[in-house]
């Protein structure tokens, strides 16, 4: 036997007992993961995070929380009037006790600690109406109340609001646009453009966008904001609002796909928020055919009624879209929460549009935080 084989087999050998060592060390040192849902660690939440991979968030039912909400209403000075239901009366708080939890995976808790970390030096911006609104509110509310002694600048100036949280450098803003593409003042009225969007030199610059429209697109007479709606060259008193809506939404997805650069920032799109004026919808032998008096969530997965129509046109428009857009899907776990709207508790009127704070927008931001982390 030769110098050099004996060379090589002890080479060998060497290359296989660090290779083994190697092995060892690895399983001594790897992170289990945790069998039961655990939020204080940062460790768990990212471990949760990676496997959500593969997992259907927004297809779930709702289970009763006793840990939640996660912020009291009273220590949040962001809420708007119209949200705060329990400033207006409501006694019932079992609406705040409800946690949405996926079929096939655990959904993290929101940690905004975490976020706020991730989010550093960055700016967030969420556009829409008053459904935008209610959602950055939301989170407003769940970062304050992750580090309320931090430092903050509050500022509005319609249509823009934003909060700054100053140890983290992290801006949230609220751009309010009902429609997303333009309402404009001309000689023979206020026209609904449906080709044009002039505000969007605000939304650039962003790392995360979460934008919204629908709600206002069914509003007629007196409640509607403009007089003429516009597409292409041809203006109207009206048109199909679906077909208006997918047209609008065409328009805005244009713009992402000429503006963004998916590699400086994220998009989202909030999904449908429904509302709850129909009671036969979810089989409600009510008079009130609302939903006033309604203190429970729909039981199980899918809502009676179906998915509104907007939610197809929505997808449609998402998937000619060329850049990377996430669509936040909340239409059907929103559905199921008939009982979350302000109804008589928002100050003024039967209100099922909007949803109560704290409340369900704080999921719509939880299901925000497992798709970034």
């Amino acid at each position: 036997m030769d110098l050099g084989y004996q060379t090589r087999c002890l080479l060998l050998a060497g290359a296989i007992f660090l290779l083994q060592l190697l092995v060892v060390t690895l399983a001594k040192t790897q992170v289990p993961l945790p069998s039961s849902y655990n939020t204080s660690s940062s460790t768990t939440t990212t471990l949760r995070g990676r496997e959500l991979l593969g997992c259907d968030l927004f297809r779930g039912k709702w289970v009763v929380d006793n840990s939640y909400p996660l912020y009291a209403a009273s220590s949040c000075p962001y809420i708007d009037s119209g949200y705060d239901c329990l400033k207006h009366g409501r006694s019932d708080t079992q609406y705040l006790k409800y946690a949405w939890k996926p079929d096939s995976c655990n959904l993290p808790r929101f940690n905004g600690l975490d976020l706020l970390r991730k989010w550093k030096g960055k700016k967030v911006m969420f556009v829409g109406d008053s459904l935008s609104e209610n959602m950055w509110q939301s989170m407003a509310c769940l970062l304050h109340a992750s580090v309320p002694k931090s430092r903050t600048t509050f500022l509005h100036k319609d249509p823009l609001t934003s909060l700054t949280f100053q140890d983290y450098g992290v801006t949230i803003y609220l751009y309010h646009s009902t429609y997303l593409v333009d309402i404009v003042k001309e000689s023979i009225g206020r026209v609904l453009k449906l080709d044009s969007i002039q505000g969007g030199d605000a939304w650039k610059g962003m790392d995360v966008l979460v934008f919204n429209s629908w709600h206002w697109w069914t509003h007629t007479g007196r409640l509607q904001p403009w007089d003429y709606v516009q597409s292409g060259s041809t203006i109207s008193k009206d048109m199909n609002r679906l077909d208006a809506y997918y047209k609008g939404m065409s328009t805005w997805g244009r713009w992402v796909d000429l503006n963004v650069v998916p590699s400086k920032t994220k998009v989202f799109f909030q999904g449908i928020s429904p509302t709850h004026y129909r009671g036969k919808e979810w089989g409600s032998s009510s008079k009130k055919n609302s939903c006033y008096g309604e203190l429970q969530p729909i039981q199980g997965s899918t809502y009676p009624a179906g998915l509104p129509e907007a939610q197809g046109v929505l997808k449609k428009v998402l998937g000619s879209v060329k850049k990377p857009v996430s669509l936040l899907d909340i239409t059907t776990l929103s559905q199921l929460r008939k009982d979350a709207h302000p109804s008589s508790y928002g100050g003024s009127g039967i209100d099922c549009s909007h949803w109560c704070v704290p409340g369900l927008p704080d999921t719509w931001n939880q299901l925000l935080y497992a798709s970034l982390i």
